[in-house]
């Protein structure tokens, strides 16, 4: 169904929906950005529409919400383990672009269907999640969703266009009909994107042995000097999954303590220390390499369909202080690797 709701009826509906849900969108943090005098957007609950940042893309994605930074597993004593628990019974509701809410498929495929067994602590919160579509018919400077396919989404409980004055909502199912209800009836089908300022070629690899020309590049070296390992790329990816488990001990006497799961970044000098010292990846350009191809063949290759990992958001191109941009590396790659198609063809001919 659709309606027209004013932002003065919403904000009633919101003070409704909070009796059941904790609900999330993107807000404006004054002079927080990561650049001096700039304001942050960022994920954030919301008590009234006027908090709600629609007309600019926030500077992290929703991952948080229901992935968070820092995620107690497990306490411990001397003689002791329990697992940790959820005690807020509320639901979830983020408000959440299409190519975000793609980006949370993606994430619900690594954590849930990644192997034979789930992710019990990433199931429990994003089994609370239901997700508001905020409408996104033209999208951002860097953003190059349609490239990736990740422009549309039916997969909402509701779908939402901001206008002067109020909102349209279009409502899926009967969960949220309810609150709605009385509203005045409009017409209203969610529109998206359909073109970039960006747009990018994503590489053709069909063999092993082309893979493996592609992790020998000349092009991942030019990184060595570009990229310094920040994995601010990683923090505002809405599909980096990445963590690190640590120990905490509450003090120096106790055994007692915690076991947490922390973010941590494929693109950090120490991600892949291990025991004794050594990095399977010890430079900036194997580090690229790895996240590259990682966003545009292994997630791919491994659970197959037409659906890359990378959404196209563009947010590691606004983060990076080095002004790498991620969809350039793409088309890098993409170019280098019709060089290489092209010499194997060749080959071919030559020796039949």
């Amino acid at each position: 169904m659709g309606y027209y709701v004013s932002s003065e009826r919403m904000d009633k509906i919101i003070n409704e929906l909070k009796k059941e849900y904790k609900i999330y969108a993107p807000r404006r943090f004054e002079k927080r950005g990561w650049k001096s005098n700039t304001d942050l957007i960022r994920y954030a609950q919301i008590n009234s529409v006027a908090e709600i940042v629609y007309d600019v893309e926030s500077d992290f994605s929703p991952k948080e919400v229901f992935y968070p930074i820092s995620q107690a597993l497990l306490y411990f004593t001397e003689d002791k383990c329990s697992e940790s628990s959820i005690e807020d019974s509320k639901g979830i509701i983020i408000f959440a672009r299409p190519c975000d809410i793609n980006a949370i498929r993606r994430l619900d495929t690594i954590f849930l269907k990644n192997g034979n067994m789930e992710d019990n602590y990433y199931k429990r919160l994003r089994d609370k999640v239901k997700i508001f579509m905020m409408e996104c018919r033209e999208g951002f400077d860097n953003c190059f969703c349609v490239s990736m396919g990740s422009n549309k989404t039916d997969n909402y409980s509701a779908a939402v266009r901001f206008e002067n004055g109020g909102l349209l909502v279009n409502t899926k199912g009967d969960e949220f009909e309810k609150y709605f209800a009385g509203e005045t009836l409009k017409d209203f089908t969610p529109e998206f994107v359909h073109d970039n300022q960006k747009k990018v070629k994503l590489p053709k690899i069909n063999s092993i042995d082309l893979l493996k020309k592609a992790c020998n590049l000349g092009l991942w070296e030019s990184f060595n000097t570009d990229c310094i390992s920040c994995g601010s790329c990683n923090t505002v990816c809405g599909t980096c999954s990445c963590f690190d488990t640590t120990d905490i001990i509450y003090n120096e006497t106790s055994r007692n303590g915690e076991r947490r799961r922390i973010w941590s970044s494929c693109m950090l000098e120490d991600f892949t220390t291990m025991a004794g010292g050594n990095k399977v990846r010890k430079t900036a350009g194997e580090m690229m390499r790895f996240k590259t191809l990682h966003k545009v063949y292994d997630y791919n290759a491994r659970f197959g369909g037409e659906e890359h990992m990378c959404v196209g958001c563009g947010r590691c191109i606004s983060r990076c202080p080095q002004e790498i941009s991620f969809a350039d590396t793409i088309n890098s790659l993409s170019e280098e690797m019709e060089k290489l198609s092209s010499k194997e063809e060749t080959f071919r001919e030559v020796t039949k």
